[in-house]
């Protein structure tokens, strides 16, 4: 099992830790390191700095959302920063939910999500692969534009830009059942949210019989510490933003999926509180079990026994959202 280092997005401003942390994790051997983006900063720019100031670790987007650009410009993003980084490059991509696509980013939510993202990267592999024009007739996606109000006389393009390499990874963050079989079948790689190792059920059947060389990448805080409540408390927090803060409360991808993995009642205590406004409340809300499951936090010992189910299972590559060089060194030590 490979290992990664997730770094997120930023809160009020930049951390100074990013970068230090990917260089250490690339010091210590770890695979990749990991961006994403919410409606603040963005995953690319980060991503860029720290590639400028590393020499080996793969960078990857979890998860670059598709509202945000259209699938040339993702793939133009893409491309460049393979290209400056050396070929280091992977894609992971999200369709986010209603709340960020209409609030945030001004545009419709896909009432077939689906067949948007399925187009969504369509789009970006044809730009990579740079055979010919990008040429999409989809109902979401079409290049040239053929929309009522299109002028008639766009014309199909491919890339000025040689792309560095035209099997750059795809991968995709997918919650439901539906999505994640149509990742297994589209995508190079899946990108996991709340992964347990004893709940792969939750996910469907596509996760019983995955290709040869895909990537399941699951992301989970790891912290070395004495105190595992004080330990969790972190991965309650993110939870009870998530689920509480992330979705409106008739549609929230998130606390859904969390009602799958058999916490239904919680979640839905948690949404109620978090969208009354006790955010408190919310957080204290989450079990303990289910931030536990989710996550590698404790003792040194207690990580290393909880560690070997995570590779017993499906996954190939633990992103870690690691708070300190310390843990990251432990867990480093204890999957080699």
């Amino acid at each position: 099992m490979r290992l990664g280092l997730a770094l997120g997005y930023w809160g009020r401003g930049p951390s100074a830790d990013h970068v230090p942390l990917a260089q250490e994790a690339e010091r210590l051997g770890y695979d990749s390191v990991w961006t994403a983006e919410s409606w603040g900063s963005d995953a690319f720019t980060p991503l860029t700095w720290i590639a400028a100031r590393t020499s080996r670790i793969r960078l990857g987007t979890a998860v670059a959302q598709m509202a945000a650009r259209s699938p040339t410009t993702t793939a133009m993003h893409a491309l460049t920063l393979d290209h400056l980084s050396g070929g280091r490059m992977m894609l992971g991509l999200g369709l986010s939910g209603p709340q960020v696509v209409e609030g945030w980013y001004g545009r419709p939510f896909p009432r077939s999500p689906l067949t948007a993202t399925r187009e969504y990267v369509d789009v970006v592999r044809q730009v990579l692969r740079r055979e010919a024009p990008v040429e999409l007739d989809g109902r979401f996606h079409s290049h040239p534009y053929r929309g009522p109000d299109a002028t008639g006389i766009g014309k199909a393009l491919k890339p000025i830009t040689h792309p560095l390499h035209a099997d750059l990874p795809v991968l995709l963050g997918a919650e439901g059942p539906k999505n994640v079989a149509q990742t297994v079948r589209i995508a190079d790689g899946w990108l996991p949210l709340y992964w347990s190792p004893s709940r792969p059920e939750v996910y469907g059947e596509a996760v019983r019989d995955l290709p040869r060389d895909f990537v399941v990448a699951p992301m989970a805080r790891v912290q070395v510490c004495d105190d595992v409540p004080e330990g969790l408390l972190p991965v309650k927090v993110m939870l009870g933003f998530y689920i509480g803060g992330m979705g409106h409360a008739a549609r929230n991808f998130h606390a859904d999926l969390m009602a799958r993995m058999g916490y239904e009642e919680e979640a839905r205590r948690i949404q109620r509180l978090f969208l009354e406004g006790h955010r408190e409340e919310a957080v204290l809300a989450v079990p303990d079990a289910f931030a536990d499951e989710i996550s590698l936090v404790g003792p040194r010992e207690r990580i290393a026994e909880r560690l070997e189910s995570w590779r017993k299972g499906p996954v190939t590559d633990l992103l870690a959202l690691a708070p300190d060089p310390h843990s990251l060194r432990v867990l480093a030590e204890l999957n080699s």
